[in-house]
């Protein structure tokens, strides 16, 4: 079956940013002007396209991200845009890394009255991570205290990054009409009453001339230092005889390579700017062809590369997992190359099987349309695929390939569940396993002393969705306990230990001898296990390993998981009466004694919090935060407001918000968001050991 749109004019792009910043406003106007909805929704009445589920409608904010493809004309040509439109706010995370994986570009939106603002920075590092391309929308122009040049310069300031303005604003606040593009050098004035479907294209007013004329000039300058070519000319008439296609060929290139990121501006929930925006996307960010071919092993472990065409072998990546209660489970696959027919089989790398796909459907939101196949560049899903999880790579069963996969953030919050009722605690268990599946920071497991239902996330919203949903959607009704910080522990020092097991296992002898070094590995470098040793059977050393994994679930100090420990087996003779089930319990126990010598510390979430608050309640604020064992780390004023960063211990934030709003007569507000694990004080210790 032909293509529909060549390749070369797929886009598959993200919108990210900070919650609010307008991310799905914006996301609802490039759908209504490329036509895939014929009614513009509004987050404040619930009525988006992409926040479809019940509990994002009621909150107005995005939880999980949505996928959604849409077609846009430039030049005559026809390009295919599949769009996911991502989470804002922090405890989503997670949602934001993974379509960033698997993403070729993306548009960072920025509030054109704030500029960049804490979950923006956390974004755009994701997105250095994955090496995404990027263009950015100051949005909001329209709003009091919009400032251009402020949000413009925050890029340069806070993330460090290389801006190339394309538009001005024209006018901004209440004066706002439209955008002035500085490659044509014409003023777009967008008609109020066309919901900014219409616009027209006029000469820049002399007002604007003088701005216009230097930012013109800038973007010359940026634009020839990154084509040679360019740059002759630049230099032989001041860039007088440079064309607009040479420019823009000119700034997509440094697009490309990271080197610039293009601006853009207007106002989305006004209609300004959109669709200049929609022909930005065309123009700057990458096909699935200007990317480089993904990478990944064969099953010997070889390096293999897998190019988008139709005709290589299959590859895919299963970056979402949805639950739906329509249409059974979805899962949402990047292909990366060949392509795939319904009905046909498909090889499950993770299971190490062939499965056969069932229907394929192209995701419009919550709806969907059925495939017959997929090809190269593709984001689709799967319907009622089993046995995936995210980060599974599904390729042909002829030439089995592993992409890399995802590496997911460990939950910082913890929650007790109780259900009301043996058949509710049936249907808890299975309602929690799905929803795991679904999220991979989302963590389960069965506190065997009180025998209570521990979740964990990565915030108290991300858990309160959690339970609103089993509410919901599964109809399980449980009591809930208050959120508990997840702390972890680690060792400050160096400590070697020997222990001998010589005790009958199951009526028989057992004889194993095991030396171990335990010492710090390092602030986020995870546990690491060394052998030294190199002699020992295979199977004893599996079960030394699996003996240490095992003492890395509870330590020392208040039986917590223990973080950032270095294993080195140092000894482990081996003789006839040796049996591998004995070197695992003496491992056990020699890494139990070995982690008591090595000063043990309890770490406690430390998370990196801004609080934005009028100077008149400064004082109640920052003696609030110290109350709390806060570390400020920066004070901004800007307009009688101050922004404090500060580092605040998780455990010290529970109900902050509600105290805030009484402090501040509820002007103030703040954001936060997961920094690191540091010590935790004595105090804490002896409340945990129950002292």
């Amino acid at each position: 079956m032909a293509r529909e749109v060549p390749l070369e004019r797929y886009r598959n792009i993200g919108i990210m940013a900070h919650i609010d910043a307008g991310k799905t406003t914006t996301t609802e106007r490039v759908l209504f002007y490329t036509g895939a909805i014929h009614k513009m929704g509004e987050v404040h009445e619930g009525t988006t396209t992409t926040d479809w589920m019940v509990q994002e409608r009621e909150r107005g904010i995005t939880i999980t991200s949505a996928a959604i493809t849409a077609f846009w004309s430039r030049n005559d040509l026809r390009y295919r845009v599949n769009i996911i439109d991502t989470p804002g706010h922090v405890d989503f995370t997670i949602e934001v890394e993974r379509c960033l994986r698997v993403l070729d570009g993306a548009v960072a939106v920025f509030d054109g009255g704030n500029g960049v603002e804490p979950q923006s920075e956390t974004v755009w590092r994701q997105a250095d991570k994955f090496h995404v391309p990027r263009i950015c929308f100051i949005n909001k122009m329209d709003r009091v205290g919009a400032d251009f040049d402020m949000s413009v310069n925050s890029l340069r300031e806070k993330l460090n990054a290389n801006p190339i303005i394309m538009q001005l604003p024209l006018g901004a606040e209440e004066k706002h009409q439209g955008v002035i593009d500085l490659v044509r050098m014409k003023a777009l004035v967008f008609k109020d009453d066309a919901q900014g479907s219409k616009y027209d294209v006029v000469d820049i007013p002399a007002e604007h001339a003088e701005k216009a004329t230097a930012a013109r000039a800038k973007l010359l300058e940026q634009a020839a230092e990154l084509d040679d070519a360019l740059m002759n000319k630049y230099l032989e008439n001041e860039g007088k005889d440079i064309t607009e296609a040479e420019l823009r060929k000119a700034v997509r290139a440094g697009c490309l390579a990271l080197k610039v990121f293009p601006v853009f501006c207007g106002s989305a929930y006004r209609h300004k700017g959109v669709q200049p925006l929609l022909d930005a996307v065309i123009d700057y960010l990458p096909s699935p062809l200007d990317v480089p071919a993904v990478k990944g092993k064969d099953l010997k472990g070889n390096d293999v590369e897998r190019p988008a065409k139709d005709d290589a072998p299959f590859s895919a990546l299963a970056f979402k997992i949805m639950s739906d209660q329509f249409v059974d489970t979805l899962t949402f696959m990047r292909v990366y190359s060949g392509r795939l027919e319904a009905g046909s089989t498909v090889y499950n790398v993770f299971k190490g099987r062939r499965q056969r796909v069932g229907r394929l459907v192209q995701m419009r939101a919550q709806k969907t349309e059925d495939l017959t196949e997929c090809l190269a560049g593709d984001i689709c899903a799967l319907v009622g695929f089993k046995d995936v999880v995210t980060g599974t790579t599904l390729s042909d069963a002829d030439a089995p390939v592993v992409l890399e996969s995802m590496d997911f953030p460990e939950p910082v919050i913890d929650l007790a569940l109780e259900p009301k009722s043996q058949a509710d605690l049936e249907k808890l268990q299975g309602a929690l396993q799905k929803l795991a599946v679904e999220d991979p920071s989302f963590r389960v497991k069965l506190d065997p002393e009180t025998g209570q239902t521990i979740i964990s996330g990565m915030g108290e919203l991300a858990l309160d969705i959690k339970v609103d949903r089993l509410r919901r959607e599964f109809k399980v009704e449980a009591r809930v306990g208050k959120p508990q910080v997840s702390y972890r522990e680690t060792v400050n020092a160096t400590a070697s230990q020997s222990h001998t097991h010589d005790q009958p296992i199951a009526g028989k002898a057992a004889w194993g001898q095991v030396t171990l070094k335990v010492s710090p590995s390092g602030q986020g470098k995870g546990n690491v296990f060394v052998d030294h040793v190199k002699t020992l059977p295979k199977e004893a050393l599996e079960l030394i390993d699996k003996g240490i994994q095992e003492a890395l679930t509870s330590g020392v100090v208040a039986g917590y998981p223990i973080v950032d420990v270095k294993t080195e087996l140092t000894a482990a003779p081996w003789s006839d009466a040796s049996t591998p089930i004995a070197y695992k319990i003496a491992a056990m126990m020699a890494f139990k004694e070995a982690l008591k010598n090595a000063q043990p510390v309890l770490l406690e979430p430390v998370m990196k919090t801004e609080v934005v608050t009028p100077e008149e309640f400064m004082g109640d604020v920052i003696g609030d935060l110290n109350g709390r064992r806060g570390k400020i780390t920066a004070m901004t004023p800007k307009d009688k407001v101050q922004t404090i960063d500060c580092e605040m211990p998780l455990s010290t934030m529970f109900g902050y918000a509600t105290d805030l709003r009484s402090k501040t007569q509820g002007r103030a507000s703040y954001t936060m968001q997961f920094g690191y694990y540091g010590p935790a004080p004595e105090e804490t210790i002896k409340r945990l050991r129950g002292y």
